[in-house]
């Protein structure tokens, strides 16, 4: 009688079905495998040439490859012509006249306050925002999920800045009475680490560098009946000192705004740019030749952007961005209005009227989008996307 019974040890029913159906898995693997080894080297190799191929890896495994302005990542806020925008990681804050918001990934808003401000400014540094008013009385610091640090100024001492150094110190400038202006400097945790007034120049702005024991002041004074922005240096280490350790003038030209790029103090002013030590030693600096500063943005990594204007109107002028030898990087003419720039890691994002280019810091086309239409400002991403922001909404445009 013919054995009917299956030995599941040594029994090899099946096998010629199985084997097979293995080897399918198997090829379907290997060519996967194939594939990703595939794109892999072709990002490094694009990583390799321009520094943007491991951003384009982040934005594949992010949001899925294509070119594309996507709304499902999209932010909505109210309209309104005193809306400033930030970007904290895949957060978007919006500050107004009456509203502060930081807005998620998927456009949820996470926190809000009602403001009152007659004069909104927004900065950015260390994964935070700053908002206030310029010469009044309220201050909020935001991170990506909402309040970290609110402030009240007194009446009589209105602030007139606020700034964030890449660990999130802050630092407030006010008007003082009977003074010149005042500076306080507040740690990460909150926390007031210095504060100075001011008798002998008027103080215009300040910030804790990222080395988080230095603090640069901008004064103005009057030198042969010429007003002069000179930088005034302070250490944060030495506890109780308020005493400068070192300055140094910025000629020919009023500074606007200052930062950091690299290991250099950066100055902007009408002029020029200034680049110099934390220990007030200026080592180079960048002449505009004339031209008038239209726009600047110090936030790319490595170089300042510059919009220089031709004339004091109209759209005939230059894109130029700057390394912190105060070489020129690059230079692009321009010859139709320009209505916002952003710039952001390695990339300058460029919003014309009816277009959108994002440029490297080479000013070499990177990516680019017509028909814009109704946005009026962008703000650029570390990782190589931009915002397109409208007058009530944002959208995420993807290289």
């Amino acid at each position: 009688m013919r054995d009917t019974t299956n030995d599941i040890w040594n029994d090899n029913d099946g096998e010629e079905e199985e084997t097979p159906r293995k080897r399918g898995r198997f090829r379907r693997f290997g060519i996967f495998f194939l594939i990703l080894a595939a794109v892999l080297a072709v990002v490094i190799v694009a990583a390799y040439r321009d520094g943007t191929g491991f951003d384009a890896l982040k934005r594949l495994f992010s949001y899925g490859g294509g070119s594309e302005v996507t709304e499902e990542t999209g932010y909505h806020y109210d309209a309104s012509d005193s809306n400033r925008f930030a970007v904290l990681g895949d957060s978007l804050v919006v500050l107004s006249d009456t509203k502060l918001q930081v807005l998620g990934q998927n456009g949820e808003e996470l926190w809000s306050a009602s403001v009152r401000m007659s004069a909104p400014a927004l900065e950015t540094g260390g994964g935070r925002a700053v908002a206030y008013d310029v010469g009044g009385t309220e201050l909020y610091v935001v991170d990506e999920t909402g309040e970290v640090l609110t402030l009240t100024a007194s009446a009589d001492a209105p602030y007139l800045s606020a700034r964030l150094n890449g660990d999130g110190w802050l630092t407030v400038t006010t008007e003082l009475p009977g003074y010149k202006g005042g500076v306080t400097a507040y740690n990460s945790q909150g926390t007031e680490v210095f504060s100075l007034t001011a008798s002998d120049r008027f103080v215009m702005d300040a910030r804790v560098m990222d080395d988080d024991t230095t603090l640069a002041v901008v004064t103005l004074g009057q030198e042969n009946s010429v007003f002069v922005s000179n930088i005034v240096l302070y250490s944060l280490e030495t506890a109780g000192v308020v005493e400068p350790y070192a300055d140094y003038d910025v000629t020919d030209g009023l500074v606007a705004a200052i930062g950091e790029q690299g290991d250099r103090l950066t100055a902007v002013s009408d002029t020029s740019l200034t680049f110099a030590t934390t220990g007030g030693d200026v080592k180079a600096s960048y002449s505009y030749a004339g031209s008038y500063l239209r726009e600047y943005d110090l936030g790319g990594d490595g170089f300042t952007a510059l919009l220089l204007n031709r004339y004091k109107s109209g759209g005939v002028g230059r894109l130029v961005t700057v390394d912190t030898d105060g070489q020129e990087i690059a230079s692009l003419d321009v010859n139709e209005e320009i209505l916002s720039i952003s710039a952001a890691g390695g990339y300058l994002a460029v919003l014309y009227t009816d277009s959108m280019v994002i440029y490297t810091e080479a000013l070499e086309v990177y990516a680019q989008l017509e028909g814009t239409g109704s946005a009026r400002n962008v703000a650029m991403r570390q990782d190589g996307s931009a915002l397109l922001l409208v007058a009530d909404s944002a959208s995420l445009f993807l290289p």
